[in-house]
């Protein structure tokens, strides 16, 4: 595959991972016992995946020692972590909600460093 390929895979992909997040955050908040289907729980693992292979591909392509590249990844644990405090942790409704906001907000600051390809993201 080339790069123009790889890189519409990994922005639909991301796309995909945001909104089934939002869906999903919206859901944990509101405590729906939706949030349990089997394919709730499978699906954003599946696009999270893709979303994965195809960044680092992208990154091999690239040259994974660019500045910008690290500060996405280190960003991407923290949404991780963030957003699991949104969709599964979080003891209350209220702490799921800014959990969830905080991590949408983390995700555009990625955004942001994937677009400006500087690790100041929409702070320049």
């Amino acid at each position: 595959m080339n790069y123009l390929a790889i890189k519409h895979l990994h922005v639909t992909a991301a796309t995909l991972s945001i909104l089934f997040f939002v869906i999903r955050a919206y859901w944990s908040v509101t405590e729906s016992a939706i949030l349990q289907h089997r394919l709730v729980k499978t699906l954003p693992h599946v696009i999270d995946t893709v979303l994965l292979l195809a960044g680092v591909t992208l990154a091999a392509m690239m040259g994974a020692n660019q500045p910008w590249i690290l500060v996405k990844i280190v960003a991407l644990i923290v949404y991780i972590g963030v957003g699991s405090i949104a969709i599964k942790y979080g003891k209350t409704p209220k702490t799921r909600a800014i959990a969830a906001l905080v991590a949408i907000l983390i995700f555009a600051y990625i955004v942001g460093v994937a677009l400006t390809k500087h690790p100041l993201s929409w702070f320049l």
